[in-house]
This record gives structure tokens, sequence and C-alpha cells, in this order.
């Protein structure tokens, strides 16, 4: 089959239903629990699925006692499924807020770096203002948010920007540089040093980063200019809540963008100089996507609400 003759089969003979069978196969592996979550028979969504395969002619799940999983076919089709339902999404949310002021679903991934003032102060101002606009926050790192920012299931990423090599088909708006520290606990052996080097810290457990991150990298850098090999003993966690406690409870060791820390009395920053001292904040969001007017509300509150942060 031709591109051509498959764009005329999917245009007269796909049905936005078989785009959200598709969805809910891919994430239950499981073509029964799907059928469940639609409330439709199992049977019917069998059907709907060899439908689908027919009109694509391809093998879009393979079959086994286990379940189902996607075929390369099967990747390919959920990830334009995810990103056409999103289109549609977008649509009631657009005509809706016309018709009846400012409303809508925002799903925004959060990074660390945004997680414990940017996004919370955002929030509270956008519910202030619209609050007929509601918000789903989901926290991670890059090499989670993005996959999901390029299939639709999420509309903005807002914290630290990713690398070149993970800015493919996004764009990035900067709001403000957040300066990067080394925290400890206030009563920690080396508060009260005046001067520490990276040896110093070598001899404490720190907690890191996940390697997929650009932080973590660049403090793996830091040691070995410092001729050291990385902190072998470490946890990897970008949990805020548990990163405070074990910090507080511990003689652990991380490194932080400022305003995590600013407002934690049990938290200091320790004197040393951090060459990725400073980190672009900022929204990412994907090339080919027109925000909807919530979206856009949401990413002007971020813009004022990052400039009094900034400032501060």
């Amino acid at each position: 089959m031709t591109a051509a003759q498959l764009e005329h089969h999917l245009l007269y003979r796909l049905k936005f239903r078989q785009l959200r069978l598709l969805v809910a196969v891919d994430h239950h592996r499981n073509i029964l629990k799907a059928s469940k979550e639609l409330n439709i028979a199992q049977p019917a969504a069998t059907k709907s699925i060899r439908e689908l395969e027919d009109i694509m002619n391809v093998p879009l799940f393979e079959r086994s006692s286990r379940g189902v999983t996607p075929t390369l076919y099967g990747e390919v089709a959920i990830k334009h499924a995810k990103f056409m339902l999103s289109q549609v999404k977008q649509i009631s949310e657009e005509i809706t807020s016309i018709s009846q002021g400012i409303t809508g679903h925002i799903n925004v991934g959060t990074l660390l770096a945004a997680s414990p003032t940017l996004i919370p102060q955002s929030v509270l101002k956008l519910k202030e203002e619209r609050p007929n606009i509601t918000v789903t926050i989901i926290e991670g790192t890059n090499d989670k948010l993005m996959p999901a920012l390029r299939t639709g299931d999420i509309d903005v990423v807002v914290g630290r920007l990713p690398e070149f090599r993970e800015r493919e088909g996004l764009k990035q708006d900067i709001i403000y540089d957040e300066p990067i520290s080394i925290v400890s606990r206030k009563d920690h052996p080396l508060a009260d040093h005046k001067n520490i080097s990276f040896s110093d810290l070598k001899e404490y457990d720190w907690i890191l980063p996940p390697p997929s991150t650009s932080l973590r990298r660049q403090i793996e850098s830091e040691f070995r200019n410092a001729g050291l090999e990385p902190p072998l003993q470490s946890i990897e966690s970008i949990s805020i809540l548990t990163n405070f406690t074990l910090l507080a409870e511990t003689d652990m060791i991380a490194a932080m963008p400022n305003h995590v820390v600013e407002n934690n009395n049990d938290l200091i920053k320790l004197p040393i100089t951090f060459d990725a001292a400073t980190s672009a904040v900022g929204i990412s969001y994907r090339s080919d996507y027109t925000p909807s007017t919530a979206v856009n509300y949401f990413i002007e509150t971020l813009k004022q609400v990052a400039n009094e942060i900034s400032d501060i």
C-alpha cells in the first residue's frame, strides 16, 4: 500500500473511538482492561483493533498469554493517536473558552527547579484569576517528561531547560536564571568551614539527580575536573520532601537550585564555587503546538511569577 492509499483509508475509515481504544490498549497492554476503561465489550474492542490493523495493513500489537505489546507500527500509530486526541481536547477547550469564558484543563510537567516555588505560586495565582481552569501537575525528569510532551500527554514542561540534544522538536522560553548551590543541614560538619573543596565533599554521601539529567552530569564533571571520581555512596532522588528530610537528618549533601532551599530553615549553602552555578529555568512546548487559551494564560502567569521570584 502506498502512502497516498493509506492516507485515503485513514481519512475515510478511521474513527476517533478507535484512536481512544488504541491508546487505552497501549496503556494497559491488555485488551480486556482497555475495553473496561472505555465501557465497551471485549469482543467489540478486539474487532476494532483488527479493523485498525486492516485499515493500515500492518500488525499493531503482538499477542501473548500475558497481554499485548505494540509493534514498531503500533508505536508509530499510538504516538500520532495521542497527538490527534490532544488536538481534539484543545478544540473543545478553545470553543468552550469562547462561549463560557476561559476554561480548560492543563497538564504541566515540572522539574526540580520549578517544583517548590514557581509552580505552586503560579497555580495559586491562576486559580485566583481564572478559577475555571484546572491544572494537573506531573513531576519527573526530562527523560520522562519530554516524550509525554511530544505526544501531547503534557501541554508544557516547566523547569531547568534540557541540553541541546534533548531539544529536538521543542520550543523553549527562558523565564529566569536559577543559581545552583551545594547544600547541607545547618549543623553539618562542614558548615563552619570558610573554604571547601570537592575533595572535602567526597567524604560525604550525596543525594544526586538521576544520570539522565544535565545537573547530574555537571556534578560529575566538577569532581572529575578536580581529579576525583564522582560520589559512589549516593541516593538518587528528585523528591523534594524526601531530599529535605534526608538533608535535615543526615550528613548528606546535595546540589539544588537556590529557590528550592531559600525558604527552608534547616538547610544552608556550603561555601564552595560550583561552575554550574547558574542554569536557565523556562517553559518547553512542542514546536508544532498552538497553545490553547488556558495554556497561554498559564504561560503568562508563569512569566509574571518568575519575574517576581527573580527580583527577590
